[in-house]
This record gives C-alpha cells, structure tokens and sequence, in this order.
C-alpha cells in the first residue's frame, strides 16, 4: 500500500521535527528548507534529508553515500530499500562517523 502525499508530508515532518529535538545541543547549525534538512556539525561535515516526494522516500546524504528510506507501516520506521537498515541506525552510525557524536536514534 502506498502512503497518501498527505501522510507521507505528515511523516516526513515529525521525523524531520525529532531530528532536530534530538541533534539540536550536537549539531552547529540545522537548516530546513524546502523539504530538505541539512544538519552541519562543528567539524565541517553535514547530513542532508530530503523528502523525494514523486517516489514517497526520505533520502539521506552522508559521508558514506546515499540512503533511499520507504516507510514502513508495520513497524512504523523508515527502512533503506537496499540495505534494509532503519533511518536510526544509519543515521547513529553517519553522526558517529562524521562528528564523533554518539547518539541513540531508536525512536526515529
């Protein structure tokens, strides 16, 4: 079943708006911008999320390459297409990677 343009907005923004609550005392700056947030840590290196909405995916930019993220009702997570990792475990291992900033992202 594909998520509706409406619930997937819905999505999109709660996972962006936890991101921010949970990154806000770690990252040096979070811009959100036209669907797309870009998270910039002290060090230089930044993470991009967009929302890619013609294919209902979350994408994310990292160091170590790019992740396409469908939702997944069931379990209510966002699960990489390819690898089947959840958004929050890519994302604890891309700000540990980047920023040295270890951080529990279990209820992304």
């Amino acid at each position: 079943m594909s998520l509706t343009e409406a619930r997937f907005h819905d999505l999109v923004d709660a996972t962006q708006q936890a991101l921010e609550e949970l990154l806000e005392d770690h990252a040096d700056d979070i811009e959100i911008s036209a669907g797309m947030m870009t998270i910039k840590f002290k060090n230089g290196s930044q993470l991009i999320i967009s929302r890619q909405e013609p294919l209902r995916q979350l994408w994310l930019a990292a160091r170590s390459g790019g992740y396409h993220f469908d939702y997944d009702e069931e379990s209510g997570k966002w699960s990489c297409e390819k690898s089947e990792e959840l958004l929050g475990e890519v994302l604890a291992r891309a700000t540990k990677e980047q920023a040295g900033v270890e951080l529990d992202f279990e209820e992304i």
